[in-house]
């Protein structure tokens, strides 16, 4: 694969096989951040277990402390009596089933997080194959399905993620941007790490964290020394 200068540039001052602690590697992805807008910083975390196996399953969710650093549109699929709190706690959308005819006529997709109530769920069911594939289908594990949509939306709006396996094993997560600067990507870095390592499933053996790697929109990956995290 041939890229451009600046991200060869960037490229030049890592030393490829060292592992590098949590601070100097993001202090580095912000330093090789050179694109012309606020670059996302994401964390790639390789995990020991086997994705294919219900009992070996990560995935949850979590609310960084510094946000995301994205506005974030929420839509709440609900009954009336829950539509009036959805709104005034900051959701963007919140309606029942006018929504989900939308999605399923005209394709509306604008919005980046749904929330629902367990007694929509069953309405909410027939988005599964739009919702899906896009990482948008409301989950208890996740906190998205939910009677609480005031706390949902404010979580949501505080930059909760929701963290999952791939399918070769891998979770892929943004932790704020480059603006952010060190110490607040440090701190949602921080946040994440500690949410996956408590994730760990009973069924997954040997070692769990298999690498971790950090890289801004445009720049380079950083290997990040997970030592510190091993359980």
């Amino acid at each position: 694969m041939k890229h451009g200068k600046k991200y060869n540039d960037s490229v030049k001052v890592l030393e490829r096989a060292k592992l590098y602690d949590v601070k100097e590697a993001l202090e580095l992805t912000i330093n090789s951040a050179k694109a012309k807008f606020d670059e996302t910083v994401e964390v790639h975390v390789r995990l020991g277990v086997d994705s294919r196996h219900a009992d070996q399953q990560v995935r949850g969710a979590v609310v960084l402390p510094n946000g995301t650093g994205k506005d974030v549109k929420v839509l709440v699929i609900c009954k009336d009596n829950n539509i009036a709190p959805a709104l005034e706690a900051g959701a963007d959308y919140a309606g029942s089933d006018e929504y989900v005819q939308k999605i399923q006529s005209e394709g509306w997709m604008d919005f980046d997080v749904v929330i629902a109530t367990p007694d929509m769920m069953g309405v909410v069911g027939r988005l599964g194959k739009v919702l899906g594939p896009r990482g948008l289908m409301p989950s208890p594990k996740a906190g998205t399905v939910t009677p609480d949509v005031v706390k949902a939306v404010k979580e949501a709006k505080a930059g909760k993620i929701e963290y999952r396996l791939d399918k070769t094993n891998i979770i892929h997560c943004p932790v704020g941007k480059v603006s952010f600067g060190a110490e607040k990507l440090e701190q949602n870095l921080e946040t994440l790490m500690e949410a996956i390592v408590k994730a760990k499933p009973s069924a997954a053996k040997g070692q769990y964290l298999k690498s971790c790697v950090v890289a801004s929109t445009m720049g380079p990956g950083i290997k990040i020394n997970t030592a510190k995290y091993s359980v």
